[in-house]
């Protein structure tokens, strides 16, 4: 007779998300990151959900070094700094006060020499916080095509590959204007792979894309771009820093955080609470709530068979995955919708808890970071008077698990290591 109970797997579902985050608290974790530090001056640049707290780690690790710079991060996500200055701004889709930040950000970088130092802040979120269109276009030409992006289905890669090549700061541009300086870039991976171009559209790194993977991606998804947009990606004037390029001879790069060390402290938590774990990536992607449905299957298989791993037990999983609205207008985020789609998949299996939500505090349009599934959800969401199967096709994930009281809040937990999905099977 298993020992496990709903109050039980709730508090452990919590704690394995708490685990997860606090692996990736850069206050914990950057200094370990610095270099050593230059003859001449320190510049401070970043930009992303968890560049304001970076910068107050990066303080706190050098407090008699004298530094200067900006950060840009969203609203509601910055922190006291003493030398480094925090800007906030609009996520994610880019707004004025992060297109001054970003023009600032590559003026702070310029005219410096071999002896100077940059060090480049960056986390997810800052490829919006960083909207500095390329010359020709504008700001609302940046917003229109972050828009078509968000609902049109495409992965984070592939959206930032077109962000690269509408900007005059990311896709290693950044660190081509700070040539000759060093640059030393610490990186929080929010994407799956943690592949350095993707995070924050790596604007330290070269870029590998080219225009006509943009142009690609554009016709793949059928989006709709302002004329504007459309002739400076046919045009192609303006490539991308590739790789080889000397000014970013003497650029570094380091990830501090990344998912697969978020769901390794997880999984160091179930053990102590009596779970086995088993990793099943870093790196799902796909349609969130086909997702749901494939880790009902896995689930329900460990329930019945004991495979891929014997219970009780907990599947832990990252990444990011996508929610192609269509005509809906939806309420919620991916990890509520796939989290709908398991609970809708397991139809009340007993023995079955799940949590899936966003490391960095906000999953999609509402203020909730996911929420928790139990073997009775969708009969609690019926009684409150909500169709959960009704809701799921129409992307309304969040009115059901608020409904039922399932709603996980945080508030900004100021990192961002992608999507955390943990399902525990007694």
């Amino acid at each position: 007779m298993s020992q496990w109970d709903d109050a039980r797997a709730r508090v452990a579902l919590r704690r394995l998300f708490d685990a997860a985050v606090r692996s990736a608290d850069p206050r914990a974790i950057l200094a370990g990151f610095l270099p050593e530090r230059p003859k001449g001056r320190v510049v401070v640049v970043g930009a992303g959900k968890s560049s304001a707290v970076m910068a107050a780690a990066l303080e706190a690790a050098w407090p008699e070094v004298p530094m200067q710079g900006l950060v840009v991060t969203r609203y509601g996500h910055a922190v006291p700094t003493a030398r480094i200055e925090v800007v906030e701004a609009s996520h994610p889709v880019p707004d004025a006060a992060g297109e001054k930040a970003a023009a600032r950000i590559l003026e702070a970088v310029e005219g410096l020499t071999e002896d100077d130092l940059v060090l480049a802040l960056i986390s997810g979120g800052g490829s919006a916080l960083m909207p500095l269109a390329a010359p020709g276009l504008t700001l609302a030409d940046k917003q229109a095509v972050n828009r078509a992006l968000l609902a049109c289905g495409a992965t984070i890669n592939e959206m930032n590959v077109v962000r690269r090549h509408l900007s005059a700061i990311k896709g290693g541009r950044l660190a081509a204007a700070a040539w000759p300086a060093r640059i030393v870039t610490l990186a929080i991976s929010d994407v799956p792979g943690d592949d350095p171009a993707a995070i924050a559209s790596g604007p330290t790194v070269p870029d590998p894309s080219s225009f006509a993977d943009a142009r690609a991606i554009v016709a793949r998804y059928g989006i709709a771009l302002p004329d504007a947009v459309r002739a400076h990606l046919e045009a192609a004037g303006d490539e991308s820093p590739k790789p080889g390029d000397p000014r970013l001879a003497r650029a570094e790069y380091h990830l501090i955080a990344t998912p697969l060390m978020a769901l390794k402290a997880a999984a160091r938590e179930a053990e102590g609470l009596g779970l086995t774990p088993l990793i099943l990536g870093d790196a799902l992607e796909g349609e969130a709530r086909e997702a749901g449905t494939l880790l009902a299957g896995i689930a329900r298989s460990v329930a019945a068979h004991g495979l891929p791993v014997r219970g009780p037990a907990v599947l832990l999983s990252g990444g990011e995955t996508t929610v192609t609205l269509g005509g809906a207008q939806g309420a919620g985020g991916r990890n509520g919708e796939a989290l709908l789609g398991l609970a809708a998949s397991l139809a009340g299996h007993p023995g079955i808890w799940a949590l899936m939500a966003d490391t960095d505090g906000i999953d999609g349009s509402e203020d909730n970071a996911g929420a928790i599934a139990t073997p009775d959800t969708l009969a609690r969401s019926r009684q409150a008077g909500i169709d959960p199967i009704g809701a799921l096709a129409n992307h309304r994930s969040h009115h059901v698990f608020k409904a039922v009281g399932d709603i996980v809040v945080t508030g900004p937990t100021l990192t961002n290591v992608n999507d955390f999905r943990a399902v525990i099977i007694t």
